[in-house]
């Protein structure tokens, strides 16, 4: 079978063909164009969430940073605040101590070596132990009657003797 085909309608269809052809030729232009754009915005996108990546990665070792120092310091803080209670406490305990001592204590007592003054202590205790250390016997030690005459200073060795503090009534 022969199949009769007349020019117009040739020229018609080479015509149409062309077209088509064009049409089909701008749109594979126009697809590689957007996806030149597509991979351009996907490259940038990338860039941009690296950034942001790297930025987070620098403020959250920065954010550690300053944890491990701001731990340091309230470690610091709470030693020193320890130690501070530590400090008051032992203050107080030594103005308790003081207090005591100080309302107890209404005289001293003077240590006299022939004559002369030797020291001072809060306590006859104080003062036996400090004349034994001298070298005063241990045992021998009589008490002064208030009121009575005392001996000569050069006549006694070691002499302890109270002394009333502050003003007497």
């Amino acid at each position: 079978m022969i199949t009769l085909v007349r020019t117009r309608t040739l020229n018609t269809l080479r015509t149409s063909l062309a077209e088509a052809e064009n049409e089909s030729a701008a749109a594979r232009n126009e697809t590689e164009q957007h996806r030149h754009e597509a991979e351009l915005a996907t490259d940038s996108a990338i860039r941009a969430a690296e950034t942001v990546v790297e930025e987070l990665h620098a403020a959250l070792a920065r954010a550690a940073a300053d944890m491990a120092r701001l731990e340091g310091e309230l470690n610091a803080l709470r030693a020193q605040s320890l130690l501070d209670t530590e400090d008051r406490q032992a203050l107080r305990t030594l103005l308790r101590i003081t207090r005591k001592q100080r309302a107890s204590t209404d005289r001293v007592y003077v240590l006299f070596h022939r004559g002369h003054l030797h020291s001072l202590h809060p306590s006859m205790e104080g003062a036996e132990l400090a004349a034994e250390a001298e070298g005063a016997p241990r045992s021998g030690w009589t008490a002064h009657t208030p009121g009575a005459a005392q001996p000569a200073a050069c006549e006694v060795l070691w002499r302890i003797q109270p002394l009333p503090l502050g003003s007497t009534p």
